[in-house]
């Protein structure tokens, strides 16, 4: 089973480097290369996550141990860069950054089958929606919040991820109804999860929380949707 789910990663890989191909042609040279960065970064972040995944469960506790604290670092620093100081803003975005941290921990000590389900979906959700709407966007979702957004982006990603959990279901075993309510948590969480982010990062203009990963910026601005998304898992875990 962990050999087709890989095998399903890189089709979706080989497709989605088709998919920046045809992007690229419409891009600038500078454009494609950072597009270039961007897709070969992200391939080595989803080895690293898959393998701490399928082979040693700590691996991954501990990458979701570094994505927060990394998380907190970024909040904290964008905060003190900025001329613009709402403490009563800062504070709630703390607070709502520590609860869904929390979750992220707490989705890190869970099953690994159903971690790397989770991880698988909003892997696909994540990248497809970008692939989609850089393709096919044009109807803004949230331009001011979120100014590459589209909702042809957010539906391609959507539907490419309902397709995926159905071809790795047998992960977790769950009936249809029960599959679809934690598939659809997931999606929205991840979104919310991604409009948080990009509203914290506008309330003090800038476009990224740090430069620290090639091609996508902060900690945050890669791992905002698997922090919410993880979240929302945890929450599905304790309730049920």
């Amino acid at each position: 089973m962990i050999l087709t789910i890989y095998i399903i990663i890189l089709a979706y890989f080989v497709l989605g480097a088709i998919g920046f191909y045809f992007i690229n042609r419409k891009k600038s040279r500078e454009d494609a290369r950072k597009n270039r960065i961007k897709l070969i970064t992200y391939f080595l972040i989803i080895h690293i996550l898959f393998v701490g995944i399928v082979f040693n469960p700590v691996v991954f506790h501990y990458l979701a141990i570094l994505i927060i604290i990394a998380g907190y670092y970024e909040i904290i620093g964008l905060f003190i860069r900025s001329t613009q100081k709402s403490w009563l803003f800062f504070i709630l975005s703390l607070l709502i950054y520590t609860l869904l941290s929390l979750g992220l921990y707490h989705f890190s000590l869970l099953n690994k089958d159903l971690i790397l389900f989770t991880f698988i979906v909003l892997s696909v959700f994540d990248s497809f929606s970008q692939i989609s709407g850089q393709i096919m966007g044009k109807r803004k979702l949230m331009p001011d919040i979120s100014p590459n957004k589209t909702i042809e982006g957010l539906l391609g990603g959507a539907i490419i991820a309902l397709i995926t959990a159905f071809l790795v279901r047998s992960l977790i075993s769950y009936d249809l109804l029960y599959l679809l309510l934690v598939v659809a948590g997931i999606l929205v969480f991840a979104f919310l999860g991604d409009m948080l982010t990009s509203y914290y990062k506008r309330r003090y203009q800038t476009k990224d929380f740090s430069k620290i990963i090639p091609g996508h910026g902060g900690f945050l601005d890669r791992f905002d949707s698997l922090i919410a998304g993880g979240a929302w898992i945890s929450i599905i875990s304790l309730l049920i």
